[in-house]
């Protein structure tokens, strides 16, 4: 400029304009430059002499004019930008992104110049802006007018007129300007023929993070909120791994958010799912920056980090695996003050990485958030109570997604209904009509994840899914010998569970998905078939010794394999092997008796007899009627079955041993009558000893033990009981009960002597204990609470009683049954009603595990104060 010139004074807009990344385009363009910058001053100043704008300072790519009129400034920018986007440059990537900043404020001139903060201001508002991009503030969107052409008329105020007619501001809220202490509100001016899309304006003091406002209220996880926040505090890249839906997004932006203090720079969040344009790009328009001509979007980003105290947390990182892991190797190798949280199905598998696994929700919380959202979901009104509630939570497996679908679902079905239906979860909670988006449904979620799969590990996932429960290696390798690849990849995109042992488990909801992908591939059948082949392999080897000989029954040892055992006994029973099923059911017989399973148990066998083949052997279907018998507690019924044994084997010679194990079942028919169900033992006795097989009628002498106890004929009881330990011995299904010392020690209470019952006692609760017969268990506790109503205990003794019926034991016989209420009554009449139902209740509310180590915690009678017969040792 030469000469010397008007300035505008009283209410000036002050205009800023420079070009973005000019440094860049310069260095990329060479000599080429000049003409660019020439050209661009060039289009400029021809609009600020169309517009009146009195230019005060031109340095390098910038300018700074002034204004007397905002119509007029407003108009100047609109149309520079609409020029200079016409303008033919000399290549596409050196089209000048020119950014421009109004301000209007009251401003006198000193000589050539102002002296004036509103021209700082202005400064900072086109600081704020991005190429391309004009802003203005406050003062200029209230300056703006309609009348610029009435008031100024001429040809200027004509073509300002013009151009405002379309131009609108588009609040974008409040600022913090750099070096002003006040928020200024900035507005972008919007026009045909400019951009419209552009990140949050940049601003020295932006907001220091962009974590969403969520919609619902945080519940539960405090445990896992330190846990997460301790890590991020000492690692510098952690990953956040597990299914889809089990909360990973809420969760991390919980713990972000608590973190903000920790992060001078901010705390940045991106979706990887979302990121249509890449990750860099993602994050650069989160964190204000704008591409510049001819530099990778990364590069900016490093620049812009490299020494930013920040947080940044991407989100559904398996959406774009290997962008992702590039991103965040670039940005930890470069911003060395940088931290990373990522969230994904899967690990990055980035060195120095912590990979911390979501776990389920605990109880409490699962409960807390499904009522929650089940109020919300209903409008607030009353629904369901908290116990059913409570019920149905449990079902859900701690899946907050699931919680979600299932409280939108409680709108149609009261809580026990659906709880009842999620042994199908996709068909109890999916709604057809959820739409495409991953978390829309069960369905969709697990898809999301499935696609992903190679085929081995797809292949495995369909194969796993008829498995009731977890499975270990062998397991697996028994099915597929070179599976342990896909498997760890199963594992890493939280398909599969990593249990303790290790051990590996679907959740309900990948079973039921996988069992339709599999039922859609047409090899159900087949893997059904395998894994019952698999089942009859771990019942041989679980009830049979290297040598052969047959394991003495433990329903502990059995206790992993029976949910295995009853799917596949269920598959037999709808349409597979019915010899194989047979085996099963006969397994699982102990099973059912001891845990009141036995209608299931007759249902399987009902439906056993309907696909019953023509070549099935005689005595394998007369051992599965004689079970059936074993299993009702209907007489008509157990004398059918009892028939149909018997009627089964007539046509064939099947030695004595079932005679006698048929007769054995008869006597469950007679004992109303005490004296006939007495001869009917004897008879058995001795027919088991006169055919060879005295073993066979073991349980007869058990019940005659019994009988002879309840007329009081201990003597003969207990060397009946003392000539029975071989043939209890020689049943491998009865060892573990030790009967013969629970009956000596009922016959040693009857008498009177406490050392012998208390070690027989003893005896017969750790066996039982170890083996999982957990009703007969409870029976021996109740006696030892007789041994010490005896002993002079009766404070512990009504204790034990009340543990010992809470466990449903007690009642293994009418006659038991009446000496313990007698023993009971008793207790009360010693105790008082109070005393004794506050004692009872103590007991009955403390578990059976602390009952069970309180009974066996019971002194010997020898080391009881002054007792004969340890004092006689001690002499």
């Amino acid at each position: 400029m030469s000469g010397r010139i008007e300035l505008p004074s009283g209410l000036v807009t002050f205009m800023f304009t420079d070009i973005e990344g000019s440094t860049r385009l310069a260095r990329m363009l060479g000599e080429a430059y000049r003409n660019v910058l020439g050209a661009h001053r060039a289009v400029l100043r021809g609009v600020f002499d169309d517009f009146s704008g009195v230019e005060l300072l031109t340095e390098g790519d910038s300018f700074f004019v002034a204004f007397s009129n905002a119509d007029a400034a407003v108009a100047a920018c609109v149309e520079a930008q609409r020029r200079l986007s016409a303008h033919d440059w000399p290549r596409a990537d050196a089209v000048p992104r020119v950014r421009m900043g109004l301000h209007t404020g009251r401003a006198v001139p000193i000589g050539q110049e102002y002296a004036s903060a509103e021209v700082h201001r202005a400064a900072r508002v086109s600081a704020a802006a991005h190429g391309g991009q004009v802003l203005c503030s406050e003062a200029t969107a209230l300056a703006v007018t309609a009348t610029y052409a009435a008031t100024t008329g001429g040809s200027t105020g004509a073509a300002a007129a013009a151009t405002l007619a379309t131009v609108d501001l588009l609040d974008l809220g409040a600022y913090r300007l750099r070096g002003f202490d006040d928020d200024e509100r900035l507005f972008q001016v919007m026009a045909p023929g400019l951009e419209r899309d552009f990140p949050r304006p940049r601003t020295a003091q932006a907001p220091r993070h962009n974590l969403p406002a969520e919609h619902t209220p945080f519940v539960g996880r405090r445990t896992e909120l330190s846990e997460l926040a301790g890590l991020i505090s000492h690692h510098r890249l952690v990953t956040v791994v597990g299914p889809g839906g089990s909360g990973k997004t809420r969760l991390t932006h919980a713990v972000a958010e608590q973190l903000l203090p920790a992060y001078p720079g901010g705390v940045w969040t991106i979706d990887a799912a979302g990121a249509a344009k890449g990750l860099p790009t993602a994050l650069a328009a989160a964190l204000g920056l704008r591409p510049e001509p001819g530099r990778p979007m990364i590069d900016t980003l490093v620049e812009e980090c490299a020494e930013r105290r920040m947080l940044v947390v991407l989100q559904t990182c398996d959406a774009a695996p290997a962008l992702t892991t590039t991103m965040v190797h670039r940005l930890l190798s470069r911003c060395r003050r940088l931290d990373v949280v990522a969230t994904g199905r899967a690990p990055l598998a980035l060195a120095g990485e912590t990979v911390w696994r979501i776990p389920p929700l605990v109880p409490a919380d699962a409960f807390a958030l499904l009522r929650d959202r089940a109020a919300a979901a209903q409008g607030g009104r009353p629904g369901d109570g908290d116990p059913q509630l409570a019920r149905l939570a449990a079902r859900l497996e701690g899946s907050p997604l699931a919680i979600q679908l299932a409280a939108a679902r409680l709108r149609l079905l009261p809580a026990e209904q659906l709880a009842r239906r999620l042994d199908d979860p996709l068909g109890a909670l999916d709604n057809d009509a959820a739409g495409d988006g991953r978390h829309a449904s069960l369905a969709n979620n697990l898809t999301w994840s499935y696609r992903t799969l190679g085929s081995r590990a797809a292949e495995l996932l369909r194969r796993l899914a008829v498995f009731a429960g977890p499975v270990d290696l062998e397991t697996v390798e028994w099915y597929d010998p070179e599976a342990l690849s896909a498997l760890s990849e199963l594992a890493d995109k939280s398909l599969v569970e990593v249990l303790p042992g290790p051990r590996y488990r679907l959740s309900e909801q990948v079973r039921a998905y996988a069992l339709r992908r599999l039922a859609s591939t047409g090899d159900e059948p087949a893997a059904r078939e395998r894994h019952l082949t698999w089942s009859l392999h771990t019942l041989d080897r679980v009830t049979t010794d290297p040598d052969d000989q047959v394991r003495t029954l433990s329903l502990t040892e059995l206790s992993p394999y029976v949910g295995e055992w009853q799917a596949a006994l269920r598959w037999a029973a709808e349409t597979g092997d019915v010899a194989a099923g047979l085996r099963l059911a006969t397994a699982l017989d102990p099973w059912w008796r001891e845990h009141g399973e036995t209608r299931e148990g007759r249902e399987l066998l009902d439906a056993l007899y309907r696909r019953l083949p023509a070549d099935v052997p005689p005595s394998d279907l007369g051992a599965a009627y004689l079970m059936h018998a074993g299993l009702s507690t209907e007489r008509g019924e157990q004398e059918h079955y009892l028939d149909l044994a018997e009627g089964t084997v007539e046509a064939v010679d099947e030695g004595p041993e079932f005679a006698v194990r048929l007769n054995v079942a008869r006597l469950a028919l007679t004992v109303d009558d005490l004296g006939a169900a007495e001869r009917d033992c004897r008879a058995v006795i001795a027919q088991a000893e006169g055919a060879g097989v005295p073993h066979a009628a073991f349980p007869a002498v058990l019940s005659l033990a019994e009988l002879l106890w309840r007329r009081d004929a201990l003597t003969e009881a207990a060397e009946l009981l003392g000539a029975a330990r071989h043939l209890e011995t020689a049943r491998p299904e009865d060892r573990g009960r030790r009967a013969v010392d629970w009956l000596l020690g009922m016959v040693a209470l009857r008498r009177g002597d406490l050392v012998a019952a208390h070690d027989h006692l003893v005896v017969a609760l750790r066996s039982r204990l170890r083996h999982g017969f957990r009703g007969a268990a409870a029976d021996a506790v109740a006696a030892i609470a007789v041994r010490c109503v005896l002993g002079g205990d009766p404070a512990t003794a009504t204790v034990l009683f009340g543990g010992a019926e809470a466990a449903h034991g007690a009642r293994r016989t009418a006659s038991f049954g009446a000496f313990w209420s007698a023993q009971q009554a008793s207790l009360r009449a010693a105790l008082g009603d109070a005393a004794f139902d506050a004692a009872y209740a103590d007991g009955a509310g403390i578990g059976f595990d602390r009952i069970v180590a309180m009974a066996l915690a019971v002194e010997h009678p020898d080391l009881e104060n002054g007792a004969a017969r340890f004092a006689q040792i001690v002499r």
